[in-house]
């Protein structure tokens, strides 16, 4: 019989809080970059328009790690959880399973650091205002990171009140507006991804955003031709122009893969990040295994320190 520990979603918030999150996740798109940690293709295995399920693996740190993962849109009018799953984290060396992990939880706390750490990273050095547009689970992780990181933020939603239960649930405060929110210096939009959030000329000089909705094919939130105006910034090429912004400018034939740099290239220090405070800088995140797999290593960290339900499981050979 051997014991493998499962992190709640509660002991996934435990065990890594959000500024600690942001440097894991910074640590591991630097080794995805210099090809340190692998990541193969995630897999989508489509319902639609129900919704979709993903698998993504990732290997690094010693660990193999498989993320199996729902997206359902409308599962919030049924009083379900749009985004539902495991994370499974193996041994490398031996193939033994190490931990079972709240994929939501893991999927929130990544979103949250990736967001952030572009925000961080492409951002003018003297940016005063950020605001997240999407009050969702992952759009409270965003705005609770920000705050972690010593950041005021304000939040805005569609539903009033959604966002305000995040300010007073969190700190921040409420954008009056999405015209205010869509102007400030650091914006994050974390929406469904079914609309058109920020259409052609509202970015203005300077300004970053961190586009994390469309994160499956037909997805976006904003206008191609303003894509293409902006400085684009990507987690992964492949995965981009298969389920993210980049897939419609792409089809458009306004961008290529010359006119797109890593995220994880800048952190790593072979790319350059913005190169002038004037610069609008765009970030397109699809999600990435590798961003799971570092969460899924802090926590394994801190695994002695909390007291972690068991799964039981009988060894056969």
């Amino acid at each position: 019989m051997r014991d493998v520990p499962v992190f709640t979603s509660r002991h996934v918030e435990l065990a890594v809080p959000p500024a600690e999150a942001v440097e894991a996740v910074r640590d591991a798109f630097a080794a995805y970059a210099r090809g340190d940690w692998k990541m193969p293709p995630k897999t989508y295995v489509t319902n639609y328009p129900a919704g979709d399920f993903r698998a993504m693996p990732a290997l690094g740190g010693g660990l193999a790690l498989l993320k199996w993962v729902t997206s359902f849109p409308a599962n919030p009018a049924r009083g379900l959880p749009t985004v539902t799953g495991v994370v499974l984290v193996s041994d490398a060396e031996t193939g033994q399973l190490r931990a079972v992990l709240d994929a939501a939880a893991v999927t929130a706390l990544r979103t949250g650091a990736a967001a952030v750490l572009a925000a961080e990273t492409l951002g003018r050095s003297d940016a005063d205002s950020a605001a997240v547009v999407g009050a969702g689970v992952n759009g409270r992780a965003v705005l609770r990171t920000f705050l972690a990181r010593g950041r005021e933020a304000a939040i805005w939603d569609v539903d009033g009140e959604r966002a305000r239960t995040a300010v007073e649930k969190l700190g921040g405060r409420v954008a009056p507006t999405l015209d205010e929110a869509l102007s400030a210096d650091l914006l994050v939009t974390v929406t469904p991804g079914h609309e058109v959030l920020v259409g052609e000329g509202t970015l203005r000089a300077g300004q970053h955003v961190s586009l994390m909705g469309a994160d499956g094919p037909g997805k976006s939130e904003i206008a191609v031709a303003e894509l293409a105006r902006a400085r684009v910034f990507c987690d992964d090429w492949e995965q981009s122009i298969h389920g993210g912004e980049l897939a419609h400018a792409v089809e458009a034939g306004l961008l290529g893969p010359d006119d797109v740099t890593h995220l994880g290239a800048v952190l790593a220090g072979t790319a350059v990040g913005r190169r002038d405070p004037s610069e609008v800088t765009v970030f397109d995140s699809t999600g990435l295994a590798i961003q799971d797999l570092a969460i899924a290593v802090a926590a394994l960290e801190h695994e002695p320190e909390l007291e972690l339900p068991r799964l039981r499981l009988e060894s056969s050979g």
